[in-house]
């Protein structure tokens, strides 16, 4: 065990200066924290996790180590950047979870490691119990063979043939650890020493765990208590009660258990979402004994998350997918690299959840639904992540590198997280779901006949968009001639122009309001003209000077326009901008005047 350091490391090596090994930008999120590229660390996100293990209100780091994946694996707790405790794990780990297994003060977690067929349970970081799975059935033909070797009825060679008729029918699953070490003898003179030596031994056949999570028992407190739920490579899943460390339920799935994700309640509502090494995904609620089939995968998963009602699957085609809980898929985001390892991010100062991907090129991508909105860069392709409180900081990343480094990264306080996407694609709006409805009889029949007249409907159709792109440009080139647009297309003289009629007459207030559009121009030397019919209107002013145009300042003009006929028809009013030195207007604004409600009236 190595000398405890204080709990304050975490926190003063954040003025440290910025380790080799990670990205460095200014404009980062995050605060690099530590960095040990010799850390010797093997392990992955499955096998980390962070606790308040010791009661002292300080989250520790807990990491299964895998050592050099046959030696030296360990239980390691980091405490802030040092290394506080050390247990020795007897096989390779494949999970770690920590969980409160009774209502005794103070109130301490207990830490859980999946290792083989046994479930390693350590309180107060000192072993506490170890849980056995339940033995399988043994093969009838395998218990008959080492009877029969036991009692020398049958020699070692006759033992290997039989046994390896059974391993090549297709059950190689079903034999025990002792009859496939055997089959790996490579001479008789080992066999016979093999044989001899656990002959007597009763056969026994053992299952792993192959993943490890837990399942709250009656309250969603964080510090009530949980149940343990193990998978299995018999393709079991087994909920284990805290206290007794008893089978509280068991249910089947069609292959092997590789990751399970969990909410709910034990004894009120619970849904499990299990991914299976066969590449689909199944759901299991509370009552059922088989496995419901969710999603088929276009290839097998790195990692399963579930945020709200939506799973999300990074598989190995370089995709991360998106489903319902009902197996609808919603979107997919093709990466550029291959995923090694998949977290989640609960960022509850923020109040939203998001998804971490390492890519096997060291980038680190965060996506919030299918939105990328951050890229963490490293030298080594990341293994495992863990995000959470760790020491006095609650949005505490851990990397941990292929390498063997260990990175530990702060999310700083005035970081902001856009919802738009970083990196470039189409609009969000492109992929919204449109309302189809059903077909129908006409929508059949209409779907015949552009069968049967297709190429003329082409043809026709070619035609009319040739002719509404000719109409077009002509049109455009008419209200470029005649300035006609409210805009100005004069770079030289950016002006925007708008006209409005208040009044019901018949006398009208007419006001026209002048905006400069360019950054650092000045606009002088402008005068202001109206075109309308004499017979019908009369204006007050019908040249109006305009002073120098400020940019971004908007600029109000008024006149009186008085209607002077009786006939109650009403007629447009056209409103130039034009240069005091030039009688072509730079802008032009058409006004469609109301008719005099005096005329109405009489």
């Amino acid at each position: 065990m190595t000398t405890e350091t204080t709990g304050s490391e975490l926190s003063e090596s954040n003025h440290s200066s910025d380790p080799s090994g990670s990205s460095s930008s200014e404009d980062s999120k995050w605060l690099s924290a530590h960095s040990d590229p010799v850390a010797n660390l093997y392990t992955f996100s499955s096998c980390m996790t962070f606790s308040d293990i010791t009661g002292d209100g300080e989250n520790r780091l807990v990491i299964a180590d895998l050592g050099t994946g046959a030696h030296n694996m360990k239980l390691k707790v980091y405490k802030g950047t040092s290394l506080v405790n050390e247990n020795t794990i007897i096989d390779l780990p494949t999970g770690v979870v920590t969980f409160y297994m009774d209502i005794i003060e103070p109130r301490v977690p207990a830490v859980a490691v999946a290792s083989g067929p046994y479930l390693y349970v350590y309180k107060n970081l000192r072993p506490y119990f170890k849980f056995t799975l339940p033995p399988l059935e043994v093969n009838p033909v395998e218990q008959d063979l080492w009877n029969q070797a036991k009692e020398d009825k049958i020699d070692v060679t006759v033992l290997r043939e039989m046994l390896d008729s059974i391993r090549r029918e297709g059950t190689e699953g079903a034999l025990t650890v002792r009859s496939l070490r055997f089959l790996m003898m490579p001479d008789k003179e080992q066999m016979e020493q093999f044989a001899e030596t656990y002959k007597q031994a009763p056969l026994k056949r053992l299952t792993v765990i192959t993943c490890l999570s837990t399942l709250k028992k009656s309250s969603a407190e964080e510090d009530a208590i949980s149940c343990l739920v193990v998978g299995t490579e018999s393709k079991e899943i087994y909920v284990l009660d805290p206290e007794a460390f008893t089978i509280l339920a068991k249910m089947t799935l069609p292959s092997q258990p590789v990751f399970l994700r969990i909410t709910g309640l034990f004894d009120v509502e619970y849904r499990m979402v299990a991914s299976c090494r066969n590449g689909n995904i199944y759901t299991l609620k509370k009552g059922m004994k088989v496995g419901k089939l969710c999603v088929e995968l276009t290839s097998q998963p790195v990692g399963i998350e579930r945020i709200g009602k939506n799973i999300i699957a990074g598989c190995m085609d370089q995709t991360l997918q998106c489903y319902t809980i009902k197996g609808k898929k919603l979107w997919t985001v093709y990466l550029t690299d291959s995923i090694v390892t998949m977290s989640i991010m609960d960022h509850k100062q923020k109040g939203f959840k998001a998804v971490m991907v390492a890519l096997n090129n060291g980038n680190v991508l965060v996506y919030r639904d299918k939105y990328l909105i951050d890229t963490i860069k490293t030298d080594s392709a990341i293994t495992g992540i863990q995000y959470g409180r760790f020491g006095r900081e609650d949005s505490s990343l851990v990397l941990t590198t292929r390498k063997g480094g260990l990175l530990i990264k702060i999310l700083r306080r005035n970081a902001v997280f856009e919802d738009r996407d970083q990196a470039h694609g189409p609009p969000a709006a492109q992929n919204q779901r449109l309302n189809v409805p059903k077909k129908t009889k006409v929508f059949v029949d209409q779907t015949m006949r552009e069968r049967e007249n297709g190429v003329a409907m082409h043809r026709m159709f070619q035609h009319d968009l040739y002719r509404l792109r000719l109409n077009t440009a002509r049109e455009y080139a008419k209200v470029l001639n005649s300035s006609l647009n409210p805009v100005s297309a004069n770079l030289s003289e950016p002006l925007k122009l708008a006209a409005h009629v208040q009044g019901i007459g018949p006398t009208f207030k007419m006001t026209v309001d002048i905006q400069n559009t360019s950054m650092s121009l000045p606009i002088m030397n402008l005068r202001i003209s109206f075109l309308f019919d004499e017979k019908l209107y009369s204006l007050q002013k019908t040249l109006i000077p305009v002073p120098l145009l400020v940019p971004g300042l908007n600029y109000k003009f008024d006149t009186f326009v008085e209607c002077v006929s009786d006939k109650g028809i009403s007629d447009v009013i056209k409103v130039f901008v034009v240069k005091k030195t030039s009688s072509i207007p730079i802008i032009t604004a058409v006004i469609n005047m109301p008719i005099s409600e005096t005329v109405v009236v009489a």
